[in-house]
């Protein structure tokens, strides 16, 4: 698991008919200090995640496995979203 900001979000109208009903977000990826880390990605929403949420996310066959849709082109979805992050050093 990953973690991210919602930055966006993502309209398309004609695409895979696998993806009819996902709803897409623009995640940036970051470190566990929220620091931005790569370049944003799309990302089908299995919890509701709204513009600027903390949320995790997984990538691969783990995020077709969380959407509910084997034979979709999905390669990332988010599913959950962070309430508070602790870290001891």
């Amino acid at each position: 698991m990953y973690l991210g900001k919602v930055i966006g979000t993502v309209v398309a109208t004609r695409k895979d008919e696998n993806l009819i009903g996902s709803k897409l977000m623009i995640t940036q990826p970051l470190t566990m200090e929220q620091k931005p880390i790569g370049d944003p990605i799309i990302a089908v929403d299995t919890v509701g995640a709204g513009i600027g949420e903390l949320v995790i996310y997984v990538k691969g066959t783990a995020a077709r496995i969380a959407a509910r849709k084997m034979d979709s082109p999905i390669d990332s979805a988010i599913v959950g979203i962070v309430d508070d992050i602790t870290i001891d050093n």
